[in-house]
């Protein structure tokens, strides 16, 4: 990658050209902070540049969490926490999360039911 080592070499020299305390010296030192990442990112097309995605998958949850008060012990909690993991997931996999709920509720009553199947990941795949 020519390109990112002329970066890294320009990145490198203004470093020492530039007072840290400005903000391009602010921008050059965290730009090398975080070099190693940077690369990693170009090695492979599946890492997304960004966190906007889990941002965005706990975004209801910020702005909701006082109406989740009622989860006054515990186990509440967990329960809480368990069924917005699988929301999130069921969401991530592209899955109606109303119509993917309520057939694992429907499947959850049979005696003979294969958990397996009904995790979000391999639903997707029916």
């Amino acid at each position: 990658m020519p390109l990112l080592s002329q970066l890294h070499m320009w990145l490198m020299k203004s470093a020492q050209q530039v007072l840290p305390k400005t903000k391009l010296g602010e921008a050059i030192q965290y730009c090398l902070n975080q070099w190693k990442k940077l690369e990693r990112y170009t090695l492979g097309g599946l890492l997304s540049i960004d966190n906007n995605r889990a941002e965005r998958g706990i975004k209801p949850f910020v702005i909701g969490r006082k109406n989740w008060l009622f989860s006054q012990t515990a186990t509440g909690a967990n329960a809480s926490a368990v069924l917005y993991s699988i929301i999130e997931t069921a969401k991530a996999n592209d899955l109606n999360v109303f119509e993917y709920v309520m057939t694992c509720l429907d499947e959850l009553s049979k005696p003979d039911v294969n958990i397996e199947q009904l995790l979000p990941w391999q639903f997707a795949k029916r």
